[in-house]
């Protein structure tokens, strides 16, 4: 299974709910990365998404443990059932919140990095990657700018 995260320099990944501070490029990598494919999602981060809805395109895996239905997803509430959905399809990738990237820590093999050299207030992080002897950065891209701001690209694979 794998994930798709934007981090800032100290591996925030946002606040109170949303990204302080997003790259166009970014979007259009996870577009990319996610488009044809299964995604895990919490429900508080799909509320964050354009109009609250599922990303089109893909089929919605949303966790929640209120009892809900969602048009245009399979709501599950436990880590088990939304294995067992994901399962069904060649592709999974989880992509948020940060309790969601927790609770599938453990189950991911490769991660789509998204640095950006910046640090914003965050409440939220991502475990730091370069940190964990059981990861390593397989690929980076090199870095660019958006309104003076660097990022770069990375996938990490768990070894």
């Amino acid at each position: 299974m794998d994930a798709v995260v934007a981090v800032y320099s100290d591996w925030g990944i946002g606040a109170e709910g949303t990204q302080p501070l997003v790259i166009p490029a970014d979007r259009v990598r996870f577009r990319e990365l996610t488009t044809g494919h299964a995604v895990i999602v919490g429900r508080k981060t799909l509320e964050d998404f354009p109009g609250g809805r599922p990303l089109p395109k893909r089929h919605n895996i949303v966790i929640t443990r209120q009892d809900m239905q969602i048009d245009g997803a399979s709501v599950v509430h436990s880590t088990a059932e939304a294995l067992t959905e994901a399962a069904k399809y060649d592709r999974c990738f989880v992509i948020g919140g940060a309790s969601v990237f927790s609770e599938y820590f453990p189950h991911l093999t490769r991660i789509y990095v998204t640095k950006i050299d910046s640090a914003p207030h965050s409440d939220a992080f991502f475990p730091d990657l370069d940190a964990l002897a059981d990861w390593q950065c397989v690929e980076a891209e090199p870095w660019q700018e958006h309104k003076g701001v660097k990022y770069c690209f990375c996938v990490y694979e768990r070894v």
